[in-house]
């Protein structure tokens, strides 16, 4: 197989990655806190190769060298996690998010960890009967709250009490509110990406980070205040910050691409038959 046949394969083999990345981002263009994939690529193999001096000739002014290449591949695909437009819904349950940040929820019953922007929450029954925030697929959002014996803030559950309806502050500060009363539920707990690239986009619009990478080198605890700019909007949802027109940009580009590579491996292919069809 010569050299043109090897790089129009790899290339685009690199060119079908990226078409798969590009129609994941355009099928969650509605998908309430996804955020856009992006991929970075690096060239192959890249040889100086030197001509025989009989393609010297007088008069001759382009250099005897020239540079061979073995086409390109995908080497990484991290999140863009920009700020996407909010929609407000009036819906208590509905938390948005404005600036870097995202929110933390338990994702099995081994306590693993999972990170998403979609604060599109509600209501359920937790294991012990007592009503809690979760998301829509029913992981329970990570909180701090107070210990009900020492009184030390820990990790846990936001525990809506019955008869009582959730209030969200900008500074994450939820509270409960009757018609007699307010009590404090705790604060939602967020986190800051300090590596977006080492966040693995998994189901249920979640992300989480590898094992064998610490968890504390890639995101971080972070309070919302008038320095970070970060905040929460209850009655709002953030949306996908997929733009339609730039994805339809590049899929066109990538697309034109993935052709002139599969054109050149056919060129290669018709100047190997026509060399094997000579005949001395």
């Amino acid at each position: 197989m010569n050299s043109s046949m090897i790089n129009a394969m790899v290339s685009m083999n690199a060119l079908q990655s990226k078409l798969d990345l590009l129609a994941d981002n355009i099928a969650n263009v509605n998908t309430v806190g996804y955020k856009r994939k992006e991929a970075t690529f690096e060239d192959l193999l890249t040889n100086i190769n030197r001509q025989p001096e009989t393609f010297s000739q007088p008069g001759r002014l382009t250099p005897m060298d020239f540079t061979q290449g073995w086409g390109a591949r995908m080497t990484t695909v991290q999140p863009n996690l920009s700020q996407g437009p909010l929609q407000g819904t009036d819906k208590d349950t509905d938390i948005a998010i404005e600036g870097s940040a995202m929110f933390e929820v338990v994702v099995d019953p081994a306590g693993n960890r999972g990170y998403t922007r979609n604060g599109a929450f509600q209501l359920t029954v937790g294991q012990n009967g007592d009503t809690i925030l979760a998301t829509e697929d029913g992981y329970p959002v990570v909180a701090r709250v107070r210990d009900a014996d020492t009184g030390e803030w820990v990790e846990g559950n936001i525990v809506v009490p019955q008869g009582y309806e959730l209030r969200v502050n900008p500074d994450g500060t939820v509270l409960g509110v009757s018609s007699e009363r307010t009590v404090e539920l705790g604060s939602i707990k967020l986190l800051q990406a300090s590596r977006p690239a080492a966040l693995t986009a998994v189901s249920d619009n979640l992300f989480i980070v590898a094992k064998g990478i610490n968890v504390g080198d890639v995101v971080q605890e972070i309070v919302p205040d008038s320095d970070n700019l970060i905040s929460l909007r209850q009655g709002y949802l953030e949306q996908s910050n997929v733009m339609l027109t730039d994805e339809m940009t590049e899929l066109i580009n990538v697309q034109r691409a993935y052709q002139l590579a599969a054109r050149a491996l056919s060129s290669s292919d018709t100047m190997m038959q026509l060399a094997n069809g000579l005949r001395a």
